[in-house]
């Protein structure tokens, strides 16, 4: 484990901030080239490749389901929050699950039947009209929660793509909100990628990432997160496949390898493993924000969730003003993705629960986030 370091709040409140809304900036740049080879895209946008918002999905600075995932991620964990505040128990995978079948709803999708009722379709962020918007959903996610037949069931498939890693970092945050352990946040990234995803390879790369956002939330360095969620890791079994691609990540950051063939020799990004090695490179690499988040949107695959991956880690590593103003400014549900950062910055300090006074300030807060 890092050692921690003491930090002034408004550094920390700027790291919450720059791990979404940085996750937000590389989904968003990398969601018009996200099926183009490295190649269409240089011809396309020329040698240096996209470097700037491209039209996706009608408008410039449009996000895709990893950022939708994401927010309905964190506001889970914050719904886990208020349910345990007011009734003194909370399963966190079960209440993650019912927020992505909250998701799912806003895909034009429904769960199987009677596991969620319309009149459950509450709370702030699923009446945030800009998220009722199909943006590529990945197949393995869709089918998964389609099939749930109850809260918190886990996936009955083998996929190990990477719509598990591409959402966890919230757990990161949440965990540094209430001083959780690495073991533990590395446990809760597990599970909720386990809802849509049964390979544990898919389950295994989710951990690591909430374990390295936690890391960073606390002023640790990558390198220093990278120690501690290997080693947890290697205590899982069936790790293997996981920790082979992030030393190869490491191995190539330390080498004199082009960056574009590095990431080509890591993988596509459209398994969790290859994404999560090719955001590691890409940060470990990167003397800027500028620099890693477009390192990790000009490649052949999944350059959405490779962007929005790398984006978490070098915002949380180097904090919102980290992230430049001409990407924040246009960045679709700029002003959603902050409020959820900033409630997960300080859900620690709210003064809520079943013996606590009734404030407006507590009835706010559960209307906002209603643990059912």
């Amino acid at each position: 484990m890092w050692n921690r370091k003491h930090q002034q709040q408004r550094t920390i409140r700027g790291r919450f901030l720059g791990c979404l809304l940085g996750g937000a900036v590389g989904d968003a740049l990398g969601a018009p080239v996200e099926f183009m080879s490295r190649a269409e895209i240089i011809s396309r946008f020329g040698p240096k490749g996209i470097t700037n918002y491209a039209p996706a999905y009608g408008g410039l600075g449009t996000i895709t389901d990893d950022t939708q995932m994401t927010l309905f991620t964190a506001e889970g964990l914050l719904r886990a929050c208020v349910r345990h505040a007011f009734r003194g128990i909370s399963h966190m995978p079960s209440v993650v699950a019912h927020a992505y079948l909250r998701w799912l709803l806003t895909q034009g999708e429904r769960p199987s039947k009677g596991v969620l009722d319309t009149d459950e379709a509450d709370g702030w962020l699923f009446q945030q009209s800009g998220l009722h918007s199909r943006r590529a959903p990945g197949n393995t996610c869709l089918s998964a929660l389609k099939a749930m037949q109850s809260f918190g069931d886990p996936a009955r498939n083998d996929s190990k793509g990477c719509g598990g890693v591409m959402r966890v970092a919230p757990v990161g945050l949440m965990g540094w909100s209430w001083g959780w352990d690495a073991q533990k946040v590395f446990q809760d990234g597990v599970e909720l990628a386990a809802l849509t995803h049964g390979h544990p390879t898919g389950q295994l790369a989710s951990g690591v990432l909430a374990v390295l956002i936690l890391a960073l939330a606390d002023g640790a360095s990558l390198r220093e997160g990278l120690v501690t969620a290997k080693a947890l890791l290697q205590q899982a079994s069936r790790h293997e496949e996981t920790l082979r691609a992030i030393v190869a990540a490491e191995e190539f950051a330390d080498s004199t390898l082009p960056p574009h063939e590095a990431i080509a020799r890591l993988g596509q990004g459209w398994v969790a493993e290859e994404a999560l090695a090719v955001s590691i490179y890409c940060a470990l690499v990167a003397r800027t924000f500028r620099q890693g988040v477009l390192l990790a949107v000009n490649h052949d695959g999944d350059s959405d969730s490779t962007g929005s991956i790398t984006g978490n880690l070098l915002g949380a590593m180097h904090g919102v003003k980290s992230i430049p103003a001409a990407w924040l400014e246009p960045l679709e549900l700029r002003d959603v993705i902050t409020e959820m950062a900033e409630d997960l910055y300080a859900c620690n300090t709210w003064d809520i629960g079943e013996y606590r006074e009734d404030t407006e300030d507590s009835r706010r807060i559960r209307s906002k986030y209603p643990g059912w």
